[in-house]
């Protein structure tokens, strides 16, 4: 069972570069990470992160940690309103970023767990 996941991979994977914003993926199939507690993407691009966080790609019913660049976070959930990310982020208690920041008011709401 995968519990704990660290991928490094700055290489963009997907032909479109902008697919990190499109909430619609009738393509393919949502992947269940169902015993994923901890999930570490600070060294990945873009589309990546969206791989992991956008509930229409991944499904991730235990994370309880997440480690991600915070520019990276900001952007795949367009400032913390995006409704296709919040779903993967209900149990989370332990958002780790690489960068020294105060979490807006926004990201508390977002997180709520935390």
């Amino acid at each position: 069972m995968l519990q704990f996941f660290s991928l490094v991979n700055i290489m963009l994977q997907s032909w479109d570069v902008n697919e990190w914003q499109y909430d619609n993926n009738s393509t393919f199939s949502v992947i269940e990470y169902s015993h994923l507690i901890s999930l570490d993407i600070t060294s990945v691009h873009l589309d990546y992160v969206a791989q992991f966080l956008l509930e229409t790609k991944a499904h991730l019913p235990r994370l309880t940690e997440l480690k991600v660049s915070y520019d990276q976070l900001k952007m795949v959930t367009m400032n913390f309103t995006r409704d296709a990310t919040q779903r993967n982020f209900s149990k989370v208690k332990r958002l780790i970023v690489e960068e020294s920041t105060v979490f807006s008011k926004d990201v508390y709401q977002y997180f709520p767990s935390l």
